[in-house]
């Protein structure tokens, strides 16, 4: 059988119910992991554009632009929502795909969810697929063949199968889907052309979203395509991608993101919040790394934020000297803060022979430090938020409220919280207009309304 074909018939045909609890739960946990993501990259010049563009070439619709009073047509929604997620660099990720699903599958899910009025049971099971086919799919490739480790590449067949379940498509139209996903979703740049420069093509995704729900509706409509795409044993390795499907989940294996920049710089940042001590001068920094993390640009005078992102000189001279909230999120007057500028310019970074092998299971780093008592040094192998070292529950909802509190009142935080927290119960109702500004104030008037119990 076809790869494409043996992916299809799991995704069409894997029973809802059968999804574990935990799967779920996880689930919920990266839907407000999003939100919180969405939040933060709401009023950035991506986003921006992506909701202005979303409004003007896909036309006005029912389905909800989140956080804003704007409502857009199903692709154009999550076009919008993806490009907001994915602003910042503040989103899931996933080690053996060397990328970033959820702003993807979930913008996709959760529109297509809403067009379709899905149950809670269907719109979990389609995310749970989405991730699965979009990770497997991504973690498959031989690394020698890699050409470039944008998501934009992948997260396309992970929309398309999101959106196909919730469209109660069979396992042929599927398939169909994945390939249209797959043959047309966008070429992103090559690792030897882009050193992700600063600009707001970034990671891709949003493209990769509107190529594949686009594509489930064209299957839908008989439309079909190359069902061999991934049958290229040198391009895809084939017990990755068919394997035991439906003995684990992948989306359990994302990580979450605790700073707003590229997660090569993570580990580095991890040792550099454990070494420094506050109010002291930090003398002088160097920074051990993987030599893949060389390919960033790595400017030390970043323009953008997105230039910010891909910078290790940036992103580690916030976190020395401002600490942890610095990073969540970037603020835009960093980009010009004299104290951060300088300290970049003094950074010292360079691979190491130590980490040769490391990438893309772990992305480890090496800090030396010196804050005036003479050098002290740290290893990170596991950043925080890894499967290795995961984020609690409870520094979830911390990392939301502090990356969302610019755009999202306490009150407005605690209804989308209280949404998230009851999906399994009250199912999707209550969340998407605890999205939305006009509907979440409205229903915090209802409540005020109420007589005590």
């Amino acid at each position: 059988m076809r790869a494409i074909c043996e992916l299809s018939e799991f995704v069409s045909s894997y029973r809802a119910d059968a999804l574990p609890t935990a799967t779920r739960r996880t689930i919920s946990l990266l839907i407000l992991d999003l939100i919180g993501a969405t939040a933060a990259g709401l009023q950035s010049p991506l986003a921006s554009a992506a909701r202005k563009a979303a409004l003007e070439a896909y036309g006005e619709g029912p389905i909800s632009i989140w956080l804003k009073d704007k409502h857009a047509s199903v692709v154009g929604a999550a076009m919008a929502n993806s490009a907001a997620a994915s602003a910042l660099d503040i989103d899931d990720g996933h080690r053996g795909a060397a990328g970033h699903a959820g702003s993807g599958v979930i913008s996709a899910a959760l529109a297509v969810a809403q067009a379709v009025d899905a149950s809670v049971s269907e719109t979990m099971v389609a995310i749970a697929l989405g991730y699965e086919i979009a990770l497997r799919i991504a973690s498959s490739r031989p690394l020698g063949t890699v050409d470039t480790y944008a998501s934009g590449r992948w997260a396309g067949y992970g929309a398309a199968a999101a959106a196909c379940r919730l469209l109660g498509m069979g396992a042929t139209e599927t398939a169909h889907a994945l390939a249209i996903a797959g043959s047309e979703g966008p070429i992103v740049f090559l690792t030897a052309t882009s050193k992700f420069v600063g600009n707001t093509i970034k990671e891709g995704i949003p493209p990769a979203v509107v190529a594949g729900v686009t594509a489930a509706y064209r299957a839908r409509a008989a439309a079909t395509g190359p069902l061999d795409l991934l049958d290229d044993n040198d391009r895809f390795e084939r017990h990755l991608l068919t394997d035991n499907l439906g003995s684990s989940w992948e989306v359990q294996k994302c990580y979450i993101k605790p700073y707003a920049c590229c997660r090569y710089i993570h580990a580095a940042i991890d040792a550099i919040l454990a070494l420094r001590r506050e109010g002291q001068e930090v003398r002088k920094l160097r920074i051990e790394t993987f030599p893949q993390a060389m390919r960033l640009a790595n400017e030390r005078a970043p323009s953008t934020l997105e230039g910010g992102q891909y910078s290790f000189y940036f992103s580690c001279a916030l976190a020395a000297l401002y600490g942890r909230e610095a990073l969540q999120p970037v603020q835009l007057e960093r980009l010009t803060d004299a104290r951060v500028l300088d300290f970049a310019a003094r950074i010292e970074l360079a691979p190491s022979s130590d980490f040769a092998s490391a990438f893309p299971a772990g992305t480890p780093a090496r800090v030396v430090m010196d804050q005036g008592r003479g050098p002290e040094e740290m290893v990170v192998r596991h950043a925080l938020g890894d499967e290795a070292n995961p984020l609690s529950t409870d520094q979830v909802v911390e990392k939301f409220k502090n990356i969302s509190r610019e755009h999202v009142d306490p009150k407005w935080q605690e209804q989308i919280l209280t949404a998230i927290r009851s999906v399994e119960t009250a199912g999707l109702l209550p969340l998407l207009p605890a999205l939305s500004p006009r509907d979440s104030q409205a229903a915090a008037r209802t409540a005020q309304q109420l007589p005590a119990t």
